[in-house]
């Protein structure tokens, strides 16, 4: 599933065609949102905004389009008159003159008016965005200490996204590893210090990412990697699919653990605590 740092690079590319581009033609594929079709009809897009995982395509006539990838959905930027060559099912399409966003095999989509946003079932019970400006180190800190939260476990509770929005499996295997935490710890386990250390990685990984386009390790050595030859995939992670390889920090082999149908992948002699271990 895309995490928040690909939905907002997602964004950026839907605001750099769409905004300040003219009216638009938009198309949907679900029945129950074709009456939409009209309504959206010559209006200008105005704004692209993430919300964690979460897309919220806005228009110039108190219309928002409400989007949410889920496992499979992707957009596609591309003419008009030459869409991607894909086995994939259109779901959204929104053309200007010049060029048309695609989102594909989604199923979350929505169409709302702004005074509905804030109500809407998923949004208003998000935590607070790691990629958003306003969301500082303390305000991480302090959603650590919050009684309905520091007695979860990390594995768990990194990826709800009532507490904070945007994680996904691949940056919580990251941050735990890089702020040296098992997933069975609780934030009620942790010292200041270590709270400290971990609210930090919580914003710096997933800002990285952004930044980066998907690399969360530690970056001279990722960029060296890929100098030597590396592909993107070998060259962008500490611990995530690279069970049965060594850790670039104390070489350890890395270790995945399946609980509860979510995969973990972790450094046994980097991360304390201790989960059940297979390699490979």
């Amino acid at each position: 599933m895309p995490e928040g740092p690909e939905i907002r690079r997602a964004a950026d590319r839907l605001e750099e065609i769409l905004c300040g581009k003219g009216e638009t033609r938009v198309w949907f594929a679900f029945p129950h949102l074709k009456r939409f079709e009209q309504r959206l009809e010559g209006a200008r897009v105005v704004a692209v905004e993430t919300y964690g995982k979460a897309m919220l395509t806005k228009f110039d006539n108190n219309l928002n389009i409400y989007s949410h990838n889920q496992l499979y959905g992707r957009w596609y930027c591309c003419d008009p008159a030459a869409p991607p060559r894909t086995g994939r099912r259109l779901r959204l399409a929104i053309h200007t003159s010049g060029q048309s966003a695609l989102l594909y095999s989604a199923s979350e989509i929505e169409v709302l008016e702004s005074g509905a946003v804030a109500d809407h079932p998923f949004l208003s019970r998000l935590g607070p965005d790691l990629l958003s400006p306003e969301t500082s180190l303390p305000k991480v800190m302090e959603r650590l200490g919050e009684r309905r939260f520091r007695n979860r476990r990390l594995g768990r509770l990194l990826t709800e996204q009532s507490f904070v929005a945007g994680l996904g499996n691949y940056l919580r295997c990251e941050i735990l590893f890089v702020a040296g935490l098992a997933p069975s710890c609780r934030p009620a386990d942790l010292d200041p210090g270590r709270i400290e250390l971990l609210a930090r990685t919580m914003l710096e990984l997933p800002r990285q990412s952004y930044e980066t386009g998907g690399i969360t390790n530690h970056l001279p050595r990722a960029r060296r990697m890929l100098a030597e030859g590396s592909t993107f995939e070998e060259a962008r992670f500490h611990v995530f699919r690279r069970n049965g390889k060594p850790c670039y920090r104390c070489g350890t082999t890395i270790l995945r653990s399946d609980q509860g149908g979510q995969a973990t992948w972790f450094c046994p002699g980097c991360q304390a605590g201790s989960l059940p271990q297979r390699a490979g």
